[in-house]
């Protein structure tokens, strides 16, 4: 089994990083079957700070199919993440700022338990967007230049 569960691409495209954290998710046992199924999305997710408790917001874990109807969880339901209380604090003050936001990178597991790392976050300008893509687009034509000269063509 993979360590990583789903893994947000958009969020690194999309915003510049500040710092991470790593943090727990309380979920439900269908959840957590679900999530072993492959069952998540977390493209649209973000996390926030509501009434001195971190959630996650807009996380799809979808239902899994052979729980009866009482048993179901809500696929879209905010989850409450673990953390300690000094990391809420800060990361209150560090979303207090404008255009910083709580941005959920991956989710993964880690000693049989699912984590999820979240980045501070600034939105990125579409400038931003263009020059982080010719970066990338140079560093590839750099490493096919380097490779091309160690096989000796």
């Amino acid at each position: 089994m993979s360590d990583e569960i789903s893994k947000n691409r958009k969020a690194r495209h999309e915003y510049h990083i500040i710092d991470t954290y790593e943090a727990g998710v309380e979920l439900k046992g269908t959840e957590v079957k679900s999530i072993r199924a492959g069952k998540v999305n977390i493209s649209d997710s973000f996390a926030r700070v509501d009434k001195a408790q971190l959630y996650l917001h807009g996380c799809d874990i979808q239902p899994w199919e052979t729980a009866g109807p009482w048993f179901q969880h809500m696929s879209k339901r905010p989850r409450r993440l673990l953390v300690h209380r000094s990391e809420i604090l800060k990361l209150d003050q560090l979303t207090s700022q404008k255009g910083c936001t709580l941005v959920c990178l991956r989710m993964y597991w880690k000693n049989k338990r699912v984590k999820v790392e979240i980045g501070v976050a600034q939105g990125k300008t579409h400038a931003d967007k263009r020059h982080a893509l010719k970066n990338q687009i140079e560093m590839r034509e750099a490493q096919r230049e380097v490779s091309k000269f160690n096989r000796g063509i």
